[in-house]
């Protein structure tokens, strides 16, 4: 028989312990300048030096330019892209390096939605075999209570399960999204990495995708790392947003705290560039334009990594050592904020 897997939501609070830790995470990769031969080995830093918690039925949105290492970190969490520094726990087990059998048993507890809905499917497998292989792989049911339980995620997440023997080509992007949200539900997760998984999709269904992830979040209790470039979809379904840049992570706050007063002056350009659908409104805003290209992963700074494009630079402290991320809910790495006010 299949098991109902519907649960009271579990809320974040302080008592509560982290679902997940990741603690000082950095993932570089190398690559040789020059000549096969003579030329010299560096490093390019996709993340360098990331911290954060995520506690049970909390979702962490994760923003920042693309390049600035969201998805690595996604996948290093899960081990698909080792972390070269740093340490990862699940349930307060550490899990980074981990391989094989002895990694088997956290992929049930943390699973992931790729950007990509077509790209992350097996277009020669039926939507009831991408369903039902990670029920197949950790043996949760068999035969009919097999194909029962994947009927039954078809429709938890809005798909006819008539279509059962259909393949991916035959659905829609939004469709196809379903599929793969269905398949991570399909072990039965607590943590779900969703790597920018409705930026691939029309804005109609982006909506329609994101509140199907909240319901699911409120019947399952899940907990999400919600990773997007979309400002306005991380506001609408994130408890905390963590803001990147360059591999680092330099603003970190309660949603609305982040949106309404943001500190780092990163953050504040990103902001500044939302559209708003006041039009008188939006011709008294003052935009904050940065200047200058992302500086290149490939390079260690000394100080800040903002600092060649931040409007408010010191040119002495910035330049000489890197900021730490510092204050209370609401953390900032900026020499420029009094982290005892946050």
């Amino acid at each position: 028989m299949t098991v109902e897997t519907t649960v009271e939501p579990i809320l974040a609070t302080p008592a509560t312990p982290p679902l997940l830790e990741v603690r000082n995470m950095k993932v570089h990769f190398p690559f040789r300048r020059g000549g096969l031969f003579t030329g010299e080995t560096g490093f390019v830093r996709a993340v360098d030096g990331v911290s954060f918690s995520l506690r049970e039925g909390e979702t962490l949105g994760l923003v920042g330019e693309s390049g600035c290492g969201k998805s690595t970190t996604a996948k290093a969490i899960l081990n698909l892209t080792p972390p070269t520094e740093g340490a990862v726990y699940i349930n307060g087990r550490r899990v980074d390096g981990l391989t094989g059998a002895a990694m088997r048993p956290y992929r049930r507890d943390v699973q992931m939605i790729f950007q990509d809905p077509f790209a992350s499917l097996n277009p020669r497998m039926t939507v009831g075999s991408i369903i039902g292989e990670p029920i197949k792989i950790y043996n949760l049911a068999r035969g009919v209570d097999r194909k029962l339980e994947v009927m039954r995620l078809m429709e938890l997440v809005g798909l006819n399960p008539r279509y059962i023997n259909r393949y991916p080509h035959e659905f829609s992007g939004g469709q196809r999204q379903r599929i793969g949200i269905a398949r991570a539900l399909a072990v039965r997760p607590r943590l779900i990495l969703c790597d920018e998984p409705v930026s691939a999709l029309d804005v109609s269904i982006q909506a329609q995708v994101v509140n199907l992830l909240m319901d699911l979040q409120q019947k399952l209790g899940l907990s999400y790392l919600f990773i997007a470039h979309d400002l306005s979809v991380v506001r609408h379904i994130s408890t905390r947003v963590g803001v990147m840049y360059l591999g680092r992570i330099v603003e970190m706050a309660p949603a609305e705290a982040l949106y309404e007063s943001p500190q780092h002056p990163y953050t504040q350009a990103l902001l500044s560039a939302i559209p708003v659908p006041d039009p008188a409104l939006e011709r008294t805003r003052q935009r904050v334009v940065l200047q200058g290209e992302v500086p290149s992963p490939d390079k260690e700074y000394p100080g800040c990594p903002f600092a060649d494009r931040c409007p408010i630079v010191d040119e002495v402290i910035c330049r000489s050592q890197p900021p730490k991320l510092e204050g209370g809910a609401h953390k900032a790495a900026c020499f420029k904020v009094d982290a005892s006010s946050l």
